[in-house]
């Protein structure tokens, strides 16, 4: 291996090398931002709800976080669009979640005999 190839694998090295700090400090900054913006909403969300109506989504949070994650944002998007008039009691969370939530269809198997 003569000097111009060790240059070259060493420039191409460092160039790796520049590559994955740049990408490393993008995703930093990136999870930094998800964090920033879940704590507004934890903050919003403490503004709307009841401590235990946000213990019961807390709760649906572990089981269904999807589903708990789309109502946050619902919730989120009423009290920013100036439509939640006062806090959101635990009750009312339970209507809200009833409404949201599909209908389970029961599946009835006969056997013929």
């Amino acid at each position: 291996m003569d000097d111009g190839e060790l240059a070259e694998l060493r420039r191409k090295k460092m160039a790796q090398l520049q590559q994955q700090a740049v990408d490393q400090q993008y995703m930093q900054e990136e999870m930094e931002r998800q964090k920033e913006v879940e704590e507004r909403v934890q903050l919003i969300l403490k503004q709307v709800l009841e401590p235990e109506a946000r213990e019961r989504l807390n709760t649906i949070k572990l089981t269904r976080p999807d589903f708990a994650r789309s109502i946050e944002q619902q919730l989120v998007m009423l009290a920013q669009s100036g439509r939640l008039k006062s806090k959101i009691s635990d009750d009312q969370l339970k209507g809200l979640l009833q409404q949201l939530t599909p209908a389970k269809r029961d599946f009835n198997i006969r056997r013929k005999g």
